[in-house]
């Protein structure tokens, strides 16, 4: 049977500063999800970072519920209970991680909440220096990291579809040269032959730099006769 013991008065004081801490960092993360609207954001990121905390406050006050003589017979090692803060919540990043055909969504996300649980373990432990510098330095990568990315250059990637009727359907060198033309490369084209309807359907990842080639190659396609349809779907982080 576990002893009921009474905090005094400072220890009730630490145990509140260690979890307002933990819910001011991770509701700043949170903030910063919610503002871009991501499904897991100021509540999610909020709600972690207290449970994190709460968790390591089990460990560090181990001798309310184990008694000091208990203590000298039984040793806790506080760092699993990290290991398992951090193996559990990653249950909960995978839920906001969303696939939808060729598109993958909410890895930044997924990464908010892996690092504010850890953020959490810092308040659990009362690391306040560590808390404060890791919560500065997520939002620094949050938003400024943003930006930079925004601006830095990149590969834009389109899984591209094109039909032709089986009269007037272009080469696969035909192809890669209208690509090229219109600021693409391709990787990846298959083949497939529709006999019912005549038709020649290609299919491809098309790569390119500037997001300005997608509209001009779709204005390209739609005037050449020969294309019955074309799909261009983009490939987003």
């Amino acid at each position: 049977m576990l002893a009921l013991t009474y905090a005094t008065n400072t220890e009730w004081f630490t145990i509140l500063l260690h979890l307002v801490m933990a819910m001011v960092a991770g509701g700043l993360i949170g903030l910063e999800r919610s503002y871009h609207g991501r499904p897991a954001g100021f509540r999610t990121h909020t709600l972690v970072c207290i449970a994190s905390s709460l968790l390591m406050l089990v460990t560090m006050y181990q001798d309310q519920w184990f008694g000091a003589t208990a203590l000298e017979v039984v040793r806790i090692d506080p760092t699993r209970m990290a290991q398992g803060i951090m193996t559990g919540i990653g249950f909960l990043g995978a839920g906001v991680i969303m696939k939808s055909g060729l598109n993958v969504r909410g890895l930044t996300t997924a990464a908010s909440i892996w690092i504010t649980a850890a953020i959490g373990i810092l308040a659990g432990v009362g690391l306040y220096s560590a808390l404060i510098i890791a919560s500065i330095l997520t939002l620094l990568t949050l938003t400024v990291f943003r930006k930079i990315e925004v601006k830095m250059p990149t590969q834009i990637f389109a899984h591209h579809t094109v039909v032709f009727s089986r009269e007037k359907y272009l080469s696969e060198s035909e192809i890669r040269a209208l690509l090229s033309q219109n600021g693409f490369s391709a990787a990846n084209i298959s083949y497939k032959f529709n006999a019912e309807k005549n038709q020649l359907n290609y299919r491809m990842t098309a790569r390119t730099m500037d997001e300005e080639n997608i509209e001009k190659l779709a204005r390209n396609l739609m005037n050449l006769s020969s294309v019955v349809e074309f799909d261009i779907s983009m490939v987003e982080d």
